[in-house]
């Protein structure tokens, strides 16, 4: 199990969090700095100098999961961590690979009123001895502030916000570990394992009347998605989106609405899964279809209609070159045939 204490810098994560793992047994505390540290030292100065801050470094959002994951294997957990996050794709992309490694999450922001929080940051003495040291950081936690302001919009939605105001760091300890055993705070991800070979996934595009395709918005990776998903052992690949468009959208369709656009193999690439991915036509939808949409909460966080020039900005380029290639499909009539989303072959459908 990881407990995860977020929060502005400065807000007092990691103090709370030395006193949490005094009150839960068998508790270890991990700080995914010491991920960035070692980067740091191991990276070449031209990658790390553009960088400022280690979250924006795919390799330390790849390493803190799996560390997490190989420190459960050594002690009976739970794994309580001290960090900020504050972009929600990559609080998907680190908290979805927890799940797929079969780690529950529970999710703590520390949010004090932030008259508090800025008086808290300006008596931080941080490096003892070096006072112009410790003015630097105390400027950076201030600057910083408006970027919590603004994603606390999200963060008030995914994790359990927990008043520190009035609290000092035992008191905080006390009212997280109370919150943990409750689980008041797990996030409800859903991710399978059952397989880490390369797979066979089915998506569907659906449309409006102005022929805008319905993306999806999963809590468990940092980009948008196809309505679709994973195709189950001995299931037919029309039978899979058949079901998934009915599990992710509450949407019905017959065998006979769904038509064939594209063929895409996908690569594997570091953990990620490949395989060959399909694209169906599911058609239009009515307005009416549309307002009936109903997402399960622990795997869809929303879904919109795009262009093909808004999707842009919100698909993985693969992804995309398959949303473009599956529309030309569409108004051609020929089925496309991808590898890595680049055009391989064409077909008569």
């Amino acid at each position: 199990m990881i407990v995860w204490v977020n929060g502005a810098f400065g807000a007092g994560k990691t103090s709370a969090c030395r006193e949490l793992v005094e009150l839960l047994p068998g508790s270890l505390l991990f700080d995914p700095e010491t991920v960035g540290q070692g980067l740091r030292r191991l990276l070449p100065m031209d990658r790390m100098t553009p960088v400022s801050e280690y979250q924006d470094l795919p390799s330390w959002r790849r390493l803190v999961p799996e560390v997490a994951a190989a420190l459960l294997t050594e002690v009976a957990g739970p794994l309580v961590v001290p960090m900020t996050l504050l972009r929600e794709d990559y609080r998907d992309e680190i908290f979805g690979a927890m799940a797929a490694r079969g780690l529950a999450v529970h999710h703590f922001v520390l949010d004090p009123a932030e008259t508090i929080l800025q008086e808290r940051i300006e008596a931080r003495e941080e490096c003892p001895g070096d006072p112009a040291a410790s003015s630097r950081l105390r400027e950076w936690c201030l600057e910083h502030l408006s970027q919590y302001r603004h994603a606390r919009r999200w963060l008030a939605r995914d994790a359990e916000l927990v008043d520190t105001s009035e609290l000092d760091a035992v008191a905080t300890a006390q009212r997280l570990a109370e919150l943990v055993k409750d689980g008041t705070a797990r996030c409800p991800i859903v991710q399978s394992t059952d397989s880490t070979g390369d797979t066979v996934a089915a998506a569907v595009l659906l449309f409006d009347a102005a022929d805008r395709v319905l993306l999806v918005d999963p809590v468990y990776k940092p980009a948008w998605e196809f309505p679709g998903g994973v195709v189950e052992r001995g299931e037919a690949p029309t039978d899979a989106a058949q079901r998934e468009v009915a599990e992710e959208l509450g949407l019905r369709l017959e065998t006979s609405a769904l038509r064939l656009l594209a063929v895409d193999w996908e690569p594997r690439t570091g953990p990620r899964r490949g395989g060959l991915r399909l694209v169906y036509d599911g058609g239009r939808l009515s307005e009416a279809a549309l307002g009936a949409l109903r997402l399960p909460a622990e795997e869809l966080r929303g879904w919109r209609l795009v262009t093909l020039e808004e999707a842009a900005g919100l698909l993985p380029p693969a992804r995309l070159r398959r949303l473009g290639a599956a529309l030309e499909a569409r108004g051609s009539g020929e089925l496309r045939y991808l590898e890595a989303g680049l055009r391989a072959a064409v077909g008569q459908l």
